[in-house]
């Protein structure tokens, strides 16, 4: 576990350990709950679709394409839960493969309409 107090800013490394050169990370989705489960109670979200959620969300600058770092700021939980399960998605895609969802940043899906 990781302690951090309310309000304070938690920053984030992730990092794909490959030889190759020519890979590159995207943060796809990244959620907080109160359970390590797949679960939508008392979520907390924080980039969906590639889109930034959480206001206090920020992308750092990293030297490597397989690095992403970022930042957000601890927030109460909403069922005041005394521990915070971070789960993310991210996107390996190849660099410089501008049709690649990497590169396509946030997505707003619409949704459909439901018929009788």
């Amino acid at each position: 576990p990781y302690y951090v107090s309310i309000n304070q800013d938690l920053f984030l490394e992730a990092s794909l350990h490959s030889s190759d050169p020519l890979l590159k990370l995207f943060l796809h989705t990244c959620v907080a709950s109160p359970t390590g489960h797949n679960s939508t109670t008392g979520v907390h979200t924080i980039v969906k679709d590639g889109c930034v959620k959480d206001p206090t969300y920020a992308e750092f600058y990293s030297p490597h394409r397989h690095t992403l770092r970022f930042k957000f700021n601890a927030f109460q939980s909403i069922q005041s839960s005394p521990a915070v399960f971070l789960q993310c998605e991210l996107v390996v895609c190849r660099a410089f493969d501008y049709s690649s969802r990497c590169y396509q940043g946030c997505v707003n899906r619409s949704k459909r309409e439901a018929n009788s």
